[in-house]
């Protein structure tokens, strides 16, 4: 059943629907585990690592209702719950217990790094059905960008 009316013919919304709702299912995701990094994190750096990660997660929770919102003003019913979140998020993601700083910000920037990737064929799939979409989906992207190229410049130089 849609109950709000889509503005964007059934093929459109289809596709649209899929690339929003694994957005958020990506952002929800990105928030949770930097803030099970924020409280966990360990090591010299970590007043600024932690407060960095206040920053992703604010970011990735703004950003997904905006993407939720967004879907559903085009008659798809978002779907946030706590399961949907756990089946569908297969991105990065840290160790349960204590984690080194240094461990923090590669982990962090091996998620966002995935989720960009994730992003950029969203981008591409939705460039026909919907540029408003697609438009949103490319600001997404911009932030994450300039958050990973944040915490990869946190390990420079890499010992490896």
């Amino acid at each position: 059943m849609t109950v709000v009316k889509s503005t964007l013919p059934e093929p459109a919304r289809k596709v649209v629907g899929e690339a929003l709702q694994g957005t958020l299912v990506d952002l929800l995701g990105l928030s949770l585990i930097g803030k099970q990094a924020h409280w966990n994190i360990v090591g010299p750096r970590f007043r600024s690592i932690h407060l960095q990660l206040d920053e992703v997660v604010d970011l990735t929770r703004t950003y997904a209702d905006t993407v939720a919102e967004r879907a559903a003003a085009l008659g798809v019913a978002p779907d946030g719950r706590p399961e949907t979140i756990a089946t569908g998020y297969t991105l990065p993601g840290p160790k349960v217990g204590w984690l080194r700083d240094t461990d923090v910000v590669q982990v962090i920037a091996d998620a966002l790094e995935a989720a960009i990737a994730r992003l950029r064929e969203r981008i591409a799939a939705t460039d026909e059905p919907d540029p408003v979409t697609q438009d949103l989906l490319i600001a997404i992207t911009a932030e994450l960008e300039k958050q990973r190229w944040m915490f990869d410049a946190e390990n420079w130089p890499r010992d490896n």
